[in-house]
């Protein structure tokens, strides 16, 4: 174990060349733009119109709210025709224009905003999933210090890397290839590649990872692989791969919307057409069609779909999750397998002390074991130190101060307290010349277990053993039995973190499916054996690692407090609050908002039927036809606001169906 003081600042060329994070502006977007103008513009115009403000003042601005909302969908409805394909984007323009030529101008306008904005939102969240992915390549440096034969140092920029270059890594530098360590030790953090909390030892022979950050100790690699081959090269190409190749995300209602649509169009023209060539005069016929087109038109359809989702994407809001979509609010209720991440996800990502073992024959009890570890380590900025400095502190222990501070990278700390010489880190470096000590036999007991073990010795005689962990979350045992009971099947359990720590975490989680020491394009092998077995997979994680498997799952749910960005962008739901109770009670208010989509659907169908039988078989009046087209609107849309209410979150909470 490793420690350090000050972390070195990265050398001038490099601090130079790391290019900024670039990150899409929401108004750099046309689409943002126009769907803008056309809010603000209807806005202005709506309260002229409830007032009654004269037709001229009111009449310009619902024009314009067409023209600016309205020519994107159009156009690309447009573009679809000429593929030989009928889209709800066209079909939502004509049935505005067709409110507005009937008189219905503010709900036209209404109906182009809707579909303005969310083209717009879709616009910006395409966008910014691809500024993460192109912003994971900066966690690599922009150059490398590669070493001669003679021993000379040369910086060049990490893509001029060739296989069989060695290059230096200094302390505190990101290491900018794949390779193995030919000489020195240190500690490097690779939760951006593997998920595991702590900073893992490096010596000789042992891989490195393009990306990771070295820690106190000088290293010497040998790169191994290409830098367009690397971990993290491989990562973006994954999140890519997966956000192209994924199935066409479609609303329900979208689904049937080729049939509906074209049906509805050659209804409308043989229903104009053919009493025009059996004699009937144009004024009546001309009044029929457009009666037909106005109460066939989808607009309750739509509204039947969106209020209940976008109801329970608020509410799920107001709770603390973020849902990117109504489709996926949609897909949440589909899911019927989960894979959980474990760092970060089922633990809190913090190593803890929970062990405390002083040796016999040391005359320690345990507080004073720990507070003579927590002074030597306090110095120390290491994540182990912090835990082993909290614990101290939490049972109010005073941490008399240290002398002589130093660290070795991979081994630990030593320091000179109360005029005892203190050393504290790996039982295997310490050990290495004592087998059969028994400290040696109470830290691999402790390392079955899942916990990292650290030795605390005094002056040259081992004293003790401390077991540390990431502790489990206090919620993941109900989450883990709650998302088994909604899906049928207990979650598994995908980490880059090694089987000891991830077995005994599932263990206490209550889950048997346990699939360790995983790499990202592992994590993505892993969900798409799921999926070729017919399940449709929700993925919940929180880092680098873990967003290619977050891009090809059915479903992908970021943790938002600690999780990486590319991790929130890429997920199709964040939980704000790192509340992982949250990520059922999501899911059976997705199921609740598509049951309440079935019931505005036949409320919408009886309707459209009803009045559509009407029209056919007698004579609507045309004001009486928009009368019950706008009153099944107003029905499905109350019955869809249901769903705003807490307690819709409440009844989808734990316990409930």
């Amino acid at each position: 174990m490793s420690s350090t003081l000050t972390r070195p600042a990265p050398p001038r060329a490099a601090r130079e060349t790391v290019a900024p994070r670039r990150r899409t502006r929401v108004f750099a977007l046309p689409e943002a733009r126009w769907a803008a103008a056309a809010l603000v513009l209807f806005l202005i115009a709506l309260p002229l119109q409830l007032t009654g403000a004269p037709a001229w003042t009111r009449g310009p601005l619902f024009a314009a709210v067409y023209a600016t909302g309205g020519w994107e969908p159009g156009w690309a409805g447009l573009r679809a025709l000429r593929e030989k394909t009928l889209d709800v984007d066209l079909l939502m323009v004509v049935a505005a224009l067709g409110a507005a030529a009937i008189g219905q101008v503010l709900d036209g306008a209404l109906l182009i905003v809707i579909f303005a904005t969310s083209g717009a939102l879709e616009a910006v969240a395409t966008a910014r999933t691809a500024d993460s992915v192109r912003g994971l390549l900066d966690l690599a440096p922009a150059t490398a210090t590669r070493l001669a034969d003679d021993g000379t140092e040369e910086t060049i920029p990490t893509q001029q890397l060739a296989v069989g270059d060695v290059v230096l890594v200094r302390p505190g530098e990101r290491i900018g290839a794949d390779g193995r360590v030919l000489d020195g030790a240190s500690e490097v953090d690779q939760a951006t590649i593997t998920g595991e909390p702590l900073p893992v030892a490096k010596q000789t022979g042992d891989e490195v990872f393009a990306g990771t950050l070295n820690g106190t100790g000088a290293l010497r690699v040998r790169v191994d692989r290409d830098p367009a081959d690397s971990v993290i090269a491989r990562i973006v190409a994954l999140v890519e791969e997966a956000s192209e190749t994924k199935a066409p995300t479609q609303l329900f209602i979208e689904k049937v919307e080729q049939r509906y649509s074209l049906g509805m169009v050659a209804a409308t023209v043989v229903l104009f057409a053919l009493p025009l060539l059996l004699g009937a005069d144009l004024r009546s016929t001309l009044l029929r069609a457009m009666t037909f087109m106005i109460v066939a038109s989808p607009c309750a359809v739509v509204l039947a779909t969106m209020p209940p989702l976008l109801s329970a994407i608020a509410n799920a809001g107001r709770h603390g999750v973020l849902v990117k979509s109504a489709v996926v609010m949609e897909r949440l209720g589909q899911v019927d397998a989960v894979a959980l991440d474990k760092t970060g996800t089922l633990t809190e990502g913090t190593p803890r002390v929970t062990d405390i073992r002083p040796l016999p024959g040391s005359a320690l009890t345990e507080d004073e074991l720990l507070r003579f570890a927590a002074a030597a380590e306090h110095p120390s900025e290491h994540p182990l130190a912090r835990a082993i400095v909290d614990a101290a502190r939490r049972r109010r222990l005073d941490i008399p101060p240290a002398d002589d501070f130093t660290a070795t990278p991979g081994a630990g700390v030593r320091a000179t307290v109360q005029g005892r010489t203190v050393a504290v880190g790996s039982p295997a470096r310490v050990l290495h010349d004592r087998t059969g000590h028994p400290a040696d036999a109470v830290a691999a007991g402790l390392e079955r277990d899942g916990r990292t073990a650290v030795l605390v010795v005094l002056d040259g005689t081992p004293a003790g053993v401390l077991g540390l962990a990431d502790r489990l979350r206090e919620e993941a045992a109900a989450t883990v039995s709650a998302l088994a009971e909604l899906t049928g099947t207990a979650p598994v359990l995908v980490t880059g973190d090694n089987a000891r720590a991830a077995s005994r975490l599932a263990a206490e989680a209550g889950i048997t499916d346990v699939r360790a020491g995983l790499l990202p394009q592992d994590k993505v092998a892993a969900v798409r054996e799921l999926e070729r077995a017919g399940r449709k997979v929700l993925v919940v994680g929180d880092g680098v690692n873990d967003a290619p498997a977050l891009a090809a799952a059915h479903t992908g749910v970021a943790m938002g407090r600690a999780g990486s960005d590319l991790a929130l962008e890429t997920a199709d739901a964040v939980v704000v609050r790192d509340e992982l109770a949250a990520i059922p009670t999501v899911v059976r208010l997705s199921r609740r908002a598509r049951r309440l989509v079935v019931q505005n659907l036949v409320i919408a169908a009886v309707f459209i039927t009803g009045l559509v039988l009407w029209d056919l078989t007698g004579t609507l009046p045309l004001p009486l036809g928009v009368a019950g087209h706008e009153g099944s609107t107003v029905i499905v849309g109350l019955n869809g606001l249901r769903l705003l209410a807490d307690a819709a979150w409440r009844r989808s909470g734990p316990g409930r169906g």
